[in-house]
């Protein structure tokens, strides 16, 4: 592959950085200022007649109903995404995804037009899940493969920087709102709407943006050469089905954890069953989104310095050793308890993200890439964080004990470790089309040693 003009040029390079963090931010901003209204506005306002407790588990199954809709947006998205361009399917689920969030925002309640308003509420939100499906992919794969072969783990960090930038974003402008522009009745009657409006000028800024910033250069030798393939959905799926599984389950072990927080179930479990006050929980929500950012930054540099794997399985190991601890801290320690639970959190969070990006993109071939991660990455937000809010609650009040809820964490960790060590570490395998054949072998522990020992050679 002919190298990537950005690759060198550092002011390339900072554009294309700026414009994954900032696109990824907004979107990733719309998608969680719902999970957080979720749990503190959503059951009240639209679930009410069914009764408070199963108002607030029919609010966060629509937290988790959108994650059935990502793998679709992931289809679409990556079908057109390695047909038609990276560049254009990141502008497209960004628009799709500031509609959607709009449109909640001047949403009328149950009490105004009855059994539609719920109704409206789900559709909107499967519109985001579509979104968030096809936006993930298009981000990594505009950073990673402008990148230099030495530096994607650092490239592909500034899209997951995005993620703990949107929860924090979203999670101070709810703060905002309860705290200080709306606070108490006047937020269930009217503030809760301004989060979800914001969004307007957002998605003006981050479309400016985008449109600012060239085609990735895999993409355009592709295109220029003729390689797309035509249906690169099926070619994934009849070559590459296990890959897509073991990689699905490696982000179902970070996703389960990660929603703990951005899905809403232990900030309302802060606030429900241990009384700490709803905007000192929504602040330690924002400093835990700053502590995820800065892990996930580190993660990054530890993926290029020490590998991909090697740093999921210390994050991993982190999850597993604090998935009990996280609970009891909250539950003895009152607001400084939490502080700390969501440090150590959110610490684990990014050493399981970082390197995710750079990874996903060096185990697909270059014509089905886009297909693959946003496929894979979608399978697994379904399998991991999709229904971990309500299942965590569902377990609560079966059990009456976090215990459950803790069991129920470490076992997906472990099941992302094990995945893990079933695939292999690729870093630095050239990502062009002319290296088709070596991206498609050996990228699990399953596959021939020798296709291994080759490709080892070639670097």
């Amino acid at each position: 592959m002919s190298s990537s003009p950005a690759a060198g040029n550092p002011t390339s390079q900072r554009r294309i950085a700026f414009a994954t963090i900032i696109g990824t931010t907004i979107e990733w901003y719309d998608f969680f200022i719902y999970a957080t209204s979720a749990g503190l506005v959503f059951a009240q306002l639209f679930f009410q007649p069914a009764g408070e407790d199963v108002a607030l588990l029919l609010s966060l199954a629509t937290v988790g109903i959108s994650f059935l809709f990502r793998p679709l947006g992931a289809f679409l998205a990556g079908h057109f995404g390695d047909i038609i361009g990276r560049r254009t399917m990141l502008v497209s689920t960004l628009v799709l995804m500031g509609a959607a969030t709009t449109l909640i925002g001047v949403l009328p309640a149950f009490a105004q037009i009855g059994i539609a308003a719920p109704i409206l509420l789900l559709l909107l939100r499967i519109l985001q899940g579509l979104s968030a499906g096809g936006e993930w992919g298009g981000a990594v794969l505009m950073a990673v493969e402008h990148a230099p072969a030495n530096r994607r783990g650092r490239a592909g960090s500034w899209p997951q920087l995005g993620v703990p930038l949107g929860f924090l974003l979203a999670s101070g402008m709810t703060a905002l709102m309860t705290g200080v522009i709306s606070p108490g009745e006047e937020y269930l009657q009217w503030g809760w709407r301004v989060p979800f409006l914001v969004s307007v000028v957002l998605i003006v800024v981050g479309f400016v943006i985008r449109r600012s910033v060239e085609e990735s250069p895999v993409f355009t030798e592709m295109a220029e050469r003729g390689k797309q393939t035509h249906a690169p959905i099926v070619a994934l799926f009849k070559h590459h089905w296990p890959l897509v599984v073991l990689a699905a389950l490696v982000f179902v072990g970070n996703s389960t954890l990660g929603y703990m927080t951005t899905g809403g179930f232990l900030n309302n479990y802060a606030i429900a069953e241990q009384h700490l006050d709803t905007t000192a929980v929504l602040v330690a929500a924002v400093v835990a989104a700053v502590v995820w950012f800065f892990s996930t930054l580190l993660a990054g540099v530890l993926a290029d310095a020490i590998g991909r794997r090697n740093t999921f399985l210390i994050g991993f190991g982190l999850q597993a050793v604090v998935v009990f601890p996280i609970f009891w801290l909250v539950d003895t320690g009152g607001l400084p308890g939490l502080y700390a639970a969501l440090f150590l959190i959110s610490t684990g969070l990014g050493l399981t993200y970082g390197p995710l990006a750079a990874w996903y993109s060096e185990i697909f071939p270059a014509s089905m890439r886009f297909s693959g991660v946003s496929v894979t990455y979608a399978i697994g937000a379904v399998l991991g964080g999709a229904f971990a809010p309500m299942i965590s609650q569902m377990l609560l009040d079966a059990t009456g004990t976090t215990v459950a809820v803790s069991c129920y964490l470490l076992l997906t960790t472990l099941l992302g470790a094990v995945a893990t060590l079933c695939l292999r570490d690729r870093t630095g395998i050239p990502l062009g089309p002319d290296h088709e054949a070596e991206q498609a072998s050996g990228a699990t522990v399953f596959a021939p040693r020798e296709a291994d020992d080759d490709l080892a050679e070639k670097r």
